[in-house]
């Protein structure tokens, strides 16, 4: 066997890597993964925030739509409030208290794409059970709508006596009693805490003072129910149709059910008054 054939049997290895080659590479991996994750998930954030707002814009759109076909009157938030029926609301309808609303027998599906409300993007745990309890406002969406001010009369003087009190929850505000369009709210991210630790949906977007008969009353704070979800901000949809997001304020008032709302998200933005939810 010649010389070359010799050499041409031996075995050949490549060059491999040390143990400090590879340990410099694993940390270089680790260190750009730790650069780039946050962007990831900031960019995962943005595109859930725009596409919450696209919804709650629809949701807008949807209720002038309404307002335009009805002589100008706002879909009613719940109809049936007064007599404490619960099965007819903004999002949907049901026979029985103990199942969701229906979205295909809302007020709104006629204007809506689908014929629903889209649920907002970011999963919300949301608590979800048959017992009217924990689905007393099921089927939402995680979206709220300005009942006092919008979707009832509770701010109107006149609604003063047992029988107006009723009309109140049937009719609505009209859409030429809303003074500054751009700055009433509409629709909002809502929810609510019955616990210290869990959330079910709701479907108003609650003032942080009870309105009544054109009055507002300002001893204590409602209970809250905008849901600052998008990292510390809730998407808002105004009653001229366009979109954004507040920032929430500072409160830690316990709501109805003894639970601390802002451990939870829950809370209004500023002003901490009924002025970005009222017609003027």
């Amino acid at each position: 066997m010649s010389s070359l054939n010799r050499h041409d049997m031996r075995p050949r290895y490549g060059k491999a890597f040390t143990l400090v080659e590879m340990l410099v590479v694993i940390s270089t991996m680790a260190l750009l993964l730790a650069l780039i994750m946050p962007a990831l998930a900031g960019a995962r954030s943005q595109a859930r925030g725009a596409l919450c707002r696209a919804n709650l814009r629809q949701l807008a759109l949807a209720s002038l739509g309404y307002a335009t076909e009805n002589d100008g009157f706002f879909v009613p938030a719940a109809s049936d409030m007064f007599d404490d029926s619960g099965l007819r609301r903004w999002h949907g309808t049901r026979t029985q208290l103990d199942e969701p609303f229906d979205p295909a027998r809302g007020p709104l599906a006629a204007y809506l794409t689908e014929g629903q409300t889209k649920e907002c993007p970011i999963r919300v745990a949301f608590t979800k059970g048959h017992d009217w309890d924990t689905n007393f406002e099921q089927g939402c969406g995680g979206y709220g709508y300005n009942m006092a001010y919008l979707g009832s009369r509770l701010w109107d003087a006149g609604m003063n006596t047992a029988d107006a009190f009723q009309r109140a929850y049937t009719r609505t505000a009209n859409i030429n009693e809303v003074r500054t369009p751009a700055k009433t709210l509409m629709f909002a991210d809502t929810a609510m805490a019955r616990d210290g630790h869990t959330l079910i949906e709701y479907s108003f977007a609650e003032p942080p003072f009870i309105v009544f008969a054109g009055q507002v009353i300002a001893d204590v704070y409602m209970s809250p129910s905008i849901h600052f979800r998008h990292r510390g901000h809730a998407a808002i949809a105004w009653t001229d149709g366009h979109a954004g997001t507040e920032p929430m304020a500072h409160t830690d008032t316990p709501n109805a059910y003894g639970a601390h709302p802002a451990t939870l998200n829950l809370g209004w933005f500023p002003p901490l008054d009924n002025t970005p939810f009222d017609l003027d």
